[in-house]
Order: C-alpha cells, then sequence, then structure tokens
C-alpha cells in the first residue's frame, strides 16, 4: 500500500484546469461538463441505480447494517449505529493495472495520470 504521508489532493479545479489546458478547452466548458457528470451520478446513485464504468469501475449503493460502537468518552457505554445506505466504489481492472504499476515507480506529480 502507498505511503499515506505522501498523498496530493486532486480538486475539481486541478482537474478542470488539467482538462482545459491539455484539450484546449474553456475552462468553463470543462467545469459546466464536469458538474453536470457529477450531478447526474449523484442523482443515480440516490434513485438506487448503480454506474458502471468499463475498465474504471462500478458505483453502487450498499446497505450497510446496523452495528454497536463505541463512544471514545465513555467506553463503557455502547452506541448503536443504525443501518444506513453508504455508495460502494469497485475498481475496473485498467484502475487496478495502474495503481498497481504506479505503486512499482511512482510518479512524481500526480496530475500526469489524468
Amino acid at each position: 500500500m502507498a505511503d499515506s504521508t505522501n498523498k496530493n489532493t486532486i480538486t475539481k479545479r486541478n482537474l478542470v484546469d488539467f482538462i482545459s489546458q491539455d484539450k484546449g478547452i474553456h475552462p468553463n466548458d470543462v467545469r459546466n461538463v464536469i458538474q453536470a457528470f457529477l450531478d447526474r451520478m449523484t442523482d443515480c446513485l440516490s434513485k438506487g441505480e448503480r454506474l458502471e464504468f468499463r475498465d474504471f469501475g462500478v458505483f453502487e449503493v450498499v446497505r450497510r447494517k446496523q452495528k454497536i460502537g463505541r463512544n471514545p468518552k465513555k467506553a463503557d457505554e455502547p452506541i448503536i449505529i443504525p443501518e444506513r445506505p453508504a455508495v460502494k466504489f469497485t475498481p475496473g481492472k485498467r484502475m487496478k493495472t495502474s495503481i498497481e504499476l504506479a505503486e512499482k515507480s511512482p510518479q512524481t506529480e500526480l496530475v500526469k495520470t489524468f
């Protein structure tokens, strides 16, 4: 597993800038497409639909079972954590392969992975 102290965060703005420069598209157009994509994904998942992107991965809503947790301030008091929906992501073959290769020879700039 990768070293957690060496993580970079790529924001939507970073993604917009990268795609805009790489493809020569105005940043506002890229931002609108990315936001429309994210909104549609959210709508589909909220309806319980499964999103499958070949080679990238699958997003789906699963039910997390009720469980008993502990309050760290009062360890002797159990807390019931209710059942709830959660989004699960399963990476596709191409993503798994890319990540495995990146671990073997890490790139110095994560933005290049886009």
